[in-house]
């Protein structure tokens, strides 16, 4: 038994060790605290307005900060030392969002957390790949570390905070990235560029009705994980949820997204990108109207199945999608476009329109509104597919 142990350990690439715990240790300082955030922004006494515009300015720094600091990774070829900073300046911002009460400080701190955590994921990613080499089609297995670390965290934070407190959140997300930054001077760190190919990518869509037909369809999908993301333990919290069943909500929702990842090639060849987008729009379209009319806080649980549909299979349609659309060279820019549009514009969008809804009609409302807007984005996508293809069946014709 022993010896097959060695045999194994033996066949360990170990230079893929650090990548991974990083990888786990990063995504559960994530789980930890952000989604619990919106909860402390209204514990300090900030109005749901107020608490979407703290959420919301994050993704539009990161879209600001990314070819910032790829430029200056370029520039010095310190991509270690950049590496150090970024974690160091997120921990320091986050520990003083812990310590202050005013939106006005907040806002500030908020905004410098954005700025030093944006180049973090990009640079370990672009090490890993250089990392794989030849072997590039085993990130997913690297990446998926981070899965597994946001699942195990999500289900400690909540018993924690449900026991201690927000503090504990803070403490758990310190904790966490303090680790993932002695874990990255292990780690090789490749000098490669790190900015975001977003505002570059502008022009590729100027003239192409394609192109603007799904980032609108993608920014439609951010607003509903946006509002999701940001003010469901707000919800949650009103209908009397512990912070422990907050945490259980994350642990199912991870779980879900495993067998869409693992079969998503299966999905694409069966229903090709835009067929699996649609149907991962329709499953937030179900999930977004399950919240507005759910009538206890436990029924988030068998919702959250659904995130797997919802968000995984949205993200690998996507970007296959994109990079079916990207014209020869432009790959890169494509997925730039993709990631800010969704997870930037689109996200920041929900945020702040949560923010004000959650006040003004309430969290039931809140919901509903946005199942009709991602509804419409769907409906929208389904027109726009089907008039291409006949297009392009009378082209052949």
């Amino acid at each position: 038994m022993f010896d097959n142990i060695k045999k194994a350990w033996r066949r360990v690439d170990r230079t893929l060790l650090p990548p991974k715990a990083l990888y786990f240790c990063y995504f559960a300082a994530m789980a930890a605290l952000m989604p619990f955030l919106a909860l402390y922004y209204r514990q300090v006494g900030l109005s749901g307005g107020h608490i979407g515009l703290l959420l919301g300015i994050g993704p539009m720094i990161t879209l600001a900060a990314a070819p910032a600091w790829g430029g200056l990774a370029d520039r010095t070829q310190r991509h270690r030392l950049l590496l150090t900073i970024a974690i160091v300046g997120a921990m320091i911002a986050m520990f003083l969002v812990s310590q202050v009460g005013t939106l006005g400080l907040l806002l500030v701190l908020v905004a410098a957390y954005a700025w030093f955590s944006a180049p973090i994921m990009p640079l370990v990613d672009n090490s890993v790949l250089a990392i794989l080499g030849e072997r590039k089609g085993e990130y997913g297995k690297q990446r998926l570390w981070g899965a597994v670390g946001w699942g195990v965290s999500a289900a400690i934070a909540g018993v924690m905070i449900d026991r201690y407190g927000l503090g504990a959140g803070f403490a758990g997300f310190l904790l966490f990235l303090g680790i993932s930054l002695a874990t990255s001077r292990s780690m090789r760190i490749a000098e490669a560029g790190i900015g975001q190919r977003f505002w570059s990518g502008i022009g590729l869509i100027a003239s192409n009705s394609t192109w603007v037909a799904f980032l609108l369809t993608v920014f439609v999908a951010g607003i509903g994980s946006g509002v999701t993301n940001n003010f469901l333990f707000l919800y949650l919290s009103d209908l009397g949820a512990s912070e422990t069943l907050m945490g259980w909500s994350l642990v199912v929702a991870t779980l879900s997204e495993l067998p869409i990842f693992f079969y998503s090639s299966k999905l694409l060849k069966r229903w090709g990108a835009p067929g699996v987008l649609m149907i991962a729009l329709g499953a937030n379209v179900v999930r977004l109207v399950a919240y507005a009319v759910m009538p206890d806080a436990w029924m988030v649980l068998p919702i959250h199945l659904l995130h797997g549909l919802a968000f995984s299979a949205m993200w690998v349609a996507g970007v296959t999608y994109a990079g079916e659309l990207a014209p020869p060279g432009m790959g890169a820019t494509a997925q730039g476009l993709f990631g800010g549009v969704n997870m930037g514009l689109g996200a920041a969008a929900g945020a702040m329109m949560g923010g004000l809804l959650y006040d003004s009609t309430g969290p039931r409302a809140m919901y509903g509104w946005v199942a009709v807007t991602v509804a419409v984005g769907t409906a929208g996508f389904w027109l726009g597919e089907r008039l291409r293809a006949r297009r392009a069946s009378a082209r052949r014709a």
